[in-house]
């Protein structure tokens, strides 16, 4: 067949599909017979490779129907990844590709994208900075809202930090989702931010509320002009947009509180398992790599009698002539004169603490009254 080839007689595809062989198999087995043919040794084809992979375990067939069935459709990656996670069983996005053409559940690519902006420059130690964005989109089946999820992103390593879905992106959401990351994974140097009014001011020598709290541990804000220039964070919010409504719809989650149940463990699978594209391996063991190598700068969070009145909306009250303060739709008494300045703090869980001054590391919080939520 390949002498046939050779004088002419025959066209690759015909001869290949002869064979039973792809194209590209076929031209290498005819490398491979040329390079003899040239040495006036004689040769002989050796035995197929043949296809040894083992079967797949029971329940693989079954979650990638039910992924790739969903509208949207399940991005092969993402099928990939979730029969990693659930099953570990490795397998390749072309492999999940070619089985859904074989089964009828292949779904057209995305188009391509344009081509990304020149990478800015990263940071040589975990924790120097830290990217931090949100991205509002339609996550939910049948759901026209937008709902903003915000993302933290370790600069070096790439570790996703945090990652959760509010309701609105206010200065409460951000005081909820910035503590836990950083009980999590440590207090970083910086945060790169957009100028969003959360954290920009409008006066240059002024903090707004969520920049004072990250100032009070030590925490300092660098902004991005324009979002090319955070292009990591950009392309993790492209991550997640391309995995959640699909992975959402297969699973019947509607609402931000069970989505954030199943988000910590996407995360966490990411950090541990896929191997990022740009670094070549997974974040966490380029955490642990740089760790090894000293390039660590986080600081443990610390254990701070403020904290939970740094992380909440403070706002200066007086104490009203009848010797009460607002709380909510109630008035309450307090023990302080009529008149007397005291700080009403709103906690991200819906408490609300009333204290006798501002956070000071010098001192220690005074607390007048604390009402729970209902």
């Amino acid at each position: 067949m390949l002498a046939t080839f050779r004088r002419a007689e025959l066209s690759a595809a015909a001869a290949a599909e002869k064979l039973g062989l792809g194209r590209t198999r076929f031209y290498e087995l005819y490398a491979d017979y040329l390079r003899a043919a040239a040495s006036s040794e004689h040769w002989q084809p050796g035995a197929s490779g043949g296809d040894h992979a083992a079967d797949w375990p029971t329940g693989v067939e079954a979650l990638l129907r039910k992924l790739l069935a969903t509208k949207p459709p399940a991005p092969y990656r993402l099928a990939a990844s979730e029969v990693l996670r659930r099953l570990d069983l490795t397998l390749d996005p072309a492999t999940v590709r070619r089985w859904a053409l074989a089964q009828g559940l292949a779904h057209p690519l995305p188009k391509p994208r344009p081509p990304a902006s020149t990478r800015r420059w990263q940071c040589l130690k975990t924790g120097a900075l830290w990217q931090l964005d949100a991205t509002p989109h339609r996550w939910f089946p049948g759901d026209k809202r937008h709902y903003p999820l915000l993302d933290l992103l370790d600069d070096c390593s790439r570790v996703c930090t945090g990652a959760t879905i509010y309701h609105a992106e206010d200065l409460l959401a951000y005081l909820d989702f910035l503590p836990a990351a950083f009980v999590e994974h440590g207090l970083p140097l910086e945060l790169y931010v957009d100028c969003h009014s959360m954290f920009f001011p409008h006066r240059p020598d002024a903090l707004t509320q969520l920049g004072a709290a990250l100032h009070f541990y030590g925490i300092t804000l660098r902004f991005a002009r324009t979002p090319q220039a955070k292009g990591k964070i950009e392309r993790q919010h492209q991550y997640w947009q391309g995995r959640l409504p699909a992975l959402f719809a297969a699973e019947a989650i509607t609402t931000p509180l069970a989505a954030n149940a199943l988000l910590t463990t996407l995360r966490h699978h990411r950090n541990a398992k896929e191997i990022h594209r740009e670094i070549g391996r997974t974040p966490d063991a380029a955490a642990r790599r740089a760790r090894q190598k000293k390039q660590n700068v986080l600081r443990p969070a610390p254990r701070c009698p403020w904290w939970a009145y740094v992380w909440s909306v403070r706002t200066p009250i007086t104490v009203g002539p009848d010797g009460r303060v607002p709380a909510g739709v109630e008035r309450l008494r307090i023990a302080r004169p009529a008149g007397t300045k005291i700080i009403h703090c709103q906690h991200p869980n819906g408490n609300i603490t009333f204290l006798a001054h501002q956070p000071n590391p010098q001192e220690k919080p005074v607390i007048l009254l604390a009402v729970r939520a209902q």
